[in-house]
């Protein structure tokens, strides 16, 4: 029988510095899952030392310190911090091998090309704001009375995948992830200029129907410009605002690539930063006294869509099957 459980979602954000920056932040309910998770024998699993296995280095954002987080504490926290505890077991597991391929994929990023900002760290996290994974504390204070049962589920369904690694040409992938799409999954050279054959456009029509799949926001003028004046250099807003901006131009899955604006041709995801926008499938339209701004979708959207991941959990779909539908041409194996 199906219990409803509270779910409070904290910010998320993981970042990659020096390759790649990412994520906003989700708060949605999503139907409950059975308590009870039986493997199936089909789900054959690589043995596992976790002892054996390295801890993640992690840049402390609040404190400015490296911290070397457990294995299986970094896995529970990322998935805590990412997705809601609402979500079926199989996109949990989805999660947990994602979060935990990302980590070992920043790490040899990391080997490859350091970068002086992390100190050494894989990667950067923000545990005292909720952003990236969240600590044993930082779950007990969004659970609250729940903890206990949220916990239970929690550590049932991450500990079957524990140090499971999505991997493309036997190294780590970098498997990215986001709230929702605007119901197509972005190509990564779209975003982040180079192309990764696994993260790959998609058709993802079931986003359309999440809870706050499409959000409009008000922004004054002054407030655009001010935003504006921060990240562009020689912008030229002499003109009436409504003339600020020109048409877009957008990338075949529906995100804005660059716009017109003050004289220049500005980047969709660098404008989307500067305005704080939830996603690059964005349309600013002036009127009357005022920039009405509506987004379609949450997040930079390259890789897994984690709602269209639980509701492919839904449908009965394995955390196998999910992630190779979102990261095509990878294998799962062992860290």
């Amino acid at each position: 029988m199906q219990k409803k459980r509270k779910a409070r979602r904290g910010a998320k954000k993981i970042i990659l510095a020096g390759a790649i920056g990412l994520l906003a932040a989700l708060a949605l309910l999503g139907q409950l899952a059975k308590r009870e998770l039986p493997v199936s024998p089909q789900q054959t699993q690589p043995e596992i030392q976790v002892r054996q296995i390295e801890p993640v280095l992690v840049l402390n954002a609040t404190t400015g310190q490296v911290e070397q987080v457990p294995m299986r504490q970094y896995v529970l926290g990322a998935v805590a911090s990412e997705m809601p505890i609402s979500y079926q077991p199989a996109a949990l597991q989805a999660q947990a091998v994602a979060a935990y391929s990302y980590a070992l994929a920043c790490k040899n990023l990391q080997a490859e090309n350091p970068t002086a900002a992390l100190k050494g760290a894989w990667l950067s996290a923000d545990p005292a704001n909720r952003q990236g994974y969240l600590t044993e504390g930082g779950m007990r204070e969004v659970w609250g009375d729940a903890f206990e049962e949220n916990y239970q589920y929690l550590c049932q369904a991450v500990d079957q995948v524990l140090g499971q690694v999505l991997l493309y040409d036997q190294k780590p992938a970098l498997t990215t992830y986001y709230a929702i799409s605007n119901g197509s999954g972005e190509a990564s050279e779209n975003v982040w200029v180079s192309p990764v054959p696994y993260l790959v456009q998609l058709e993802l029509p079931l986003d359309r129907q999440a809870p706050q799949y499409e959000v409009t926001v008000d922004l004054t003028a002054q407030e655009v410009s001010d935003a504006l004046k921060l990240s562009f250099l020689a912008l030229d807003l002499s003109d009436s605002p409504e003339n600020w901006f020109g048409q877009e131009r957008r990338s075949p899955a529906g995100y804005v690539t660059a716009v017109p604006c003050g004289g220049q041709l500005l980047d969709g995801q660098d404008l989307r930063s500067a305005l704080k926008l939830r996603s690059a499938d964005f349309t600013i339209t002036w009127q009357q006294d005022h920039f009405e701004v509506t987004c379609r979708g949450y997040g930079h959207g390259v890789g897994m869509s984690q709602y269209t991941a639980d509701q492919l959990a839904l449908q009965g779909k394995t955390y196998q099957e999910i992630l190779a539908f979102f990261y095509p041409g990878t294998t799962l194996g062992a860290a």
